[in-house]
């Protein structure tokens, strides 16, 4: 799909008075075809995996893209992710809120971080769950080399739309508790190539968008 129609599908589901953010999701796509898609005038991109993103960030430093971390975050690889990427919307336990504070440069702004929420509490799925976000948000807020700025999830793939909708709008419910806590929370991203209105709809600020942009990622 062309980035131009996406957009404006976008810009629709919203409706005049919100704006939606556009993640490109770069998994496993060359550094070419990101540029290409820079080159259109998209800035934000979303990368699963640290290495593959260290690499891709070098390649691609002179176009000032914004970089984002959607895929699980271990541990040993916070030190790295804490320097290259501006956003990591993965974070889901203590022992990551510390490691990235601790390994975010100086010269840096404050790292960007968006809980994940495991909402439909799916073994397969890494996020916390819903009673675990008020402790997280506070450990986030706490340190001064990160920016609390919301939430994240993944709902289950329910091939019933009423089931879809339920999960949206329960992390809508959880995003808009955790604003009356915490005033500079402003992002709740949710919805992908398959969902991506009915997730505007429910309230998402940010839609993460790879297969329709792309087209299928190619075999790693």
């Amino acid at each position: 799909m062309p980035l131009a129609t996406l957009k404006h599908q976008i810009a629709a589901a919203a409706g005049p008075h919100r704006q939606v953010c556009l993640l490109a999701v770069s998994k496993l796509q060359p550094a070419s075809a990101i540029a290409a898609l820079a080159a259109q005038g998209q800035r934000a991109f979303g990368e699963n995996y640290v290495q593959e993103a260290a690499d891709k960030v070098q390649a691609l430093a002179a176009l000032g893209l914004e970089w984002h971390l959607i895929g699980h975050l271990q541990s040993n690889k916070a030190d790295v992710a804490a320097r290259i990427f501006d956003w990591v919307q993965t974070v889901d336990r203590d022992k990551l809120v510390t490691a990235l504070a601790r390994h975010r440069p100086a010269e840096l702004p404050p790292l960007n971080v968006l809980i994940q929420v495991n909402i439909d509490d799916e073994d397969s799925k890494h996020g916390c769950q819903p009673a675990q976000v008020d402790a997280l948000a506070e450990a986030i807020a706490g340190q001064q080399r990160l920016r609390l700025r919301g939430l994240m999830a993944i709902p289950a793939p329910f091939p019933e739309a009423e089931k879809r909708l339920a999960a949206f709008n329960r992390m809508h419910a959880l995003f808009a508790g955790l604003r009356t806590r915490h005033a500079q929370v402003d992002t709740l991203s949710m919805g992908m190539s398959s969902d991506h209105a009915d997730a505007i709809a429910a309230g998402s600020t940010m839609v993460r968008v790879g297969t329709a942009l792309f087209g299928q990622r190619p075999t790693p």
